[in-house]
């Protein structure tokens, strides 16, 4: 039986009360990549593309409050106070810069910490985010929150909702009903008795989304290489709302991976972590990008 993998060293940070919970893969004597999670994520789900990384970089795993193994308190959450957990984490394994790639909710973490702590970045990775105020985005959070706010039998219809619209044609086509149904079952029982911290997630991106416009501007002092990697059949967040992220940061390159929808490093890792590697290791925007065909060997 293959040995799962087990961080290095992992802890739990104390912020007041609260307590955030890290995983550190590695031995401290490389360059550190962070993977952010996803808004139903938590660190185990990383487990499975971790050696695409390990042989390269150190890795930083965290989850955020509501998540995982980290504090579930039902109060609010606001998104730059999880970005700065992010840099007290830094601080307490030593770490002066990152490489942080977020994806999806993550992917406004990355954002955040980006625009507080500049000087820490290596390079930024986003994919599947917008950061404009977008009223069909506000409708999409409403719905979601409807679904979190009902009864057990509405959150479980919500599982439905959530993979048909995440997924592309491709992708559902390439797995059987069985692993989706298991996938839903995951999410049910990880969440059925902790909705309000889905709750409370999606409610942090009120305040996010309210000054967004105080935020771009310091996007836009971000002079770190930024890449953005769009899923070409992305229907969560569409393109036209991510391609804005191009014009936002001042060195950055938007790149599509096709036949992908809204969580490209599931559904195409093939061209995802080959794409990632390499423009960390260029640390520009002026990199190779991969493609299916060759994606396993990285330059």
């Amino acid at each position: 039986m293959k040995q799962e993998l087990q961080p290095d060293r992992s802890g739990h940070l104390e912020v007041g009360e609260q307590r955030i919970w890290w995983e550190y893969f590695g031995k401290g004597d490389r360059e550190v990549v962070c993977l952010l999670n996803g808004l139903a994520m938590h660190t185990k789900a990383w487990y499975g593309f971790l050696p695409q990384l390990i042989d390269d970089y150190d890795v930083i795993l965290y989850d955020f409050l509501g998540q995982g193994e980290s504090s579930k308190e039902d109060v609010p959450y606001f998104i730059d106070e999880l970005a700065r957990h992010l840099a007290l984490i830094m601080d307490e394994n030593g770490i002066d810069k990152i490489h942080p790639m977020g994806i999806s909710y993550g992917g406004f973490i990355a954002l955040e910490f980006a625009r507080l702590y500049p000087e820490r970045l290596h390079t930024l990775v986003l994919s599947g985010i917008l950061a404009s105020r977008e009223k069909l985005f506000d409708m999409y959070q409403d719905i979601s929150l409807l679904f979190y706010r009902g009864d057990k039998a509405v959150f479980e219809l919500y599982t439905h909702y959530m993979y048909e619209k995440i997924f592309s044609e491709r992708f559902v086509k390439n797995i059987s009903e069985e692993q989706l149904a298991a996938m839903r079952q995951r999410f049910y029982d990880r969440f059925v008795d902790y909705r309000f911290c889905l709750i409370r997630l999606t409610e942090a991106q009120d305040p996010f989304f309210e000054t967004i416009d105080e935020r771009v501007a310091g996007y836009r002092e971000v002079t770190a290489p930024t890449l953005i990697l769009a899923g070409a059949h992305d229907r969560a967040i569409p393109l036209w709302q991510q391609e804005k992220l191009a014009d936002i940061f001042p060195n950055s390159r938007y790149e599509l991976v096709p036949e992908s929808g809204h969580v490209v490093y599931i559904e195409r890792p093939d061209i995802f972590f080959p794409a990632l590697k390499r423009f960390m290791a260029a640390k520009s925007v002026d990199f190779d990008m991969p493609t299916g065909e060759d994606a396993g060997r990285t330059r």
